[in-house]
């Protein structure tokens, strides 16, 4: 079974629609893919009709939402969420308009620098799904202000930039018990750069944590090994995912090349399955 868990489409800031994920998945011999865009959900329906054509890919439903802790940003991942959730779509709504202003602003301090791009511009690299700072940083890429996207991070629009600007904050346990009250499975993603790992995972395993991800884009065996430690002190899910946006950056690890182990998908639809039988009950 090859899962790829973490993808993202032009519901958020990937660059390939649903359906176009879907097909590629299928193309490159993926079984199980995951929808998972930042704080939204407007992309899992569209992939589940494509994926209709192709009975031997199995799509999960689910979202990425971005949290906020002091020293910097947190993500976490929902998978089998119920996707038709009222209250999931409200909050998820309330955080693509706070990016909205959110963005208006960074492009505001970015002028202040001497640096001039298009909200228009902005938007049409959102192709009327959530504006993420990507779209930004592809702006700046396109008008010569930086040589690649990594650049507009580093310098200008990361967390310590001169052009950030902080966005309508949600903590990693709210986000959790969001997840949670949908039906989903929280699951931890890219951890490996979070300060005081141990601490956060702790709190957010007695919120309801499932699974954190180990096998994740460009990780090494130092690293997968660390995270894996972690998975297994808390008992909770070792998951995979690339985190594929299709940026056409050469860095960008491709659809397809970080896995999640058969075993890891077996326990998360155990988990799936257990969760709707109680729901049920």
């Amino acid at each position: 079974m090859k899962a790829d868990l973490h993808l993202h489409t032009t519901a958020s800031d990937g660059r390939l629609e649903p359906r176009e994920i879907v097909h590629l998945a299928v193309k490159v011999g993926l079984d199980v893919i995951a929808i998972t865009d930042h704080d939204t959900i407007d992309g899992v329906a569209l992939a589940l009709t494509a994926a209709k054509a192709f009975p031997s890919l199995m799509v999960i439903p689910g979202v990425e939402i971005n949290t906020d802790v002091p020293d910097g940003e947190v993500h976490v991942l929902g998978y089998f969420i119920d996707y038709t959730d009222r209250k999931l779509a409200t909050v998820l709504r309330r955080l693509r308009d706070s990016r909205q202003g959110r963005a208006l602003r960074m492009i505001t301090e970015l002028r202040s620098l001497g640096m001039e791009i298009e909200w228009q511009r902005v938007r049409e690299l959102a192709q009327d799904g959530s504006v993420c700072r990507p779209h930004i940083a592809q702006a700046l890429l396109e008008a010569g202000y930086v040589a690649s996207l990594k650049e507009a991070f580093d310098k200008y629009i990361g967390h310590n930039g001169p052009a950030y600007v902080e966005r309508e904050k949600v903590l990693p346990v709210e986000a959790v018990g969001l997840i949670i009250g949908a039906q989903g499975l929280p699951v931890l993603a890219h951890p490996a750069d979070i300060g005081d790992l141990n601490k956060l995972v702790s709190e957010l395993k007695a919120a309801g944590l499932v699974g954190i991800e180990v096998y994740y884009g460009n990780y090494g065996p130092d690293v997968t090994n660390k995270l894996l430690g972690i998975a297994q002190q808390y008992g909770l899910v070792p998951t995979g995912g690339t985190d594929y946006h299709a940026f056409g950056d050469s860095s960008e690890v491709m659809i397809g090349e970080a896995l999640a182990p058969a075993q890891s998908v077996e326990r998360l639809l155990a988990l799936a399955d257990k969760h709707s039988l109680e729901l049920i009950k």
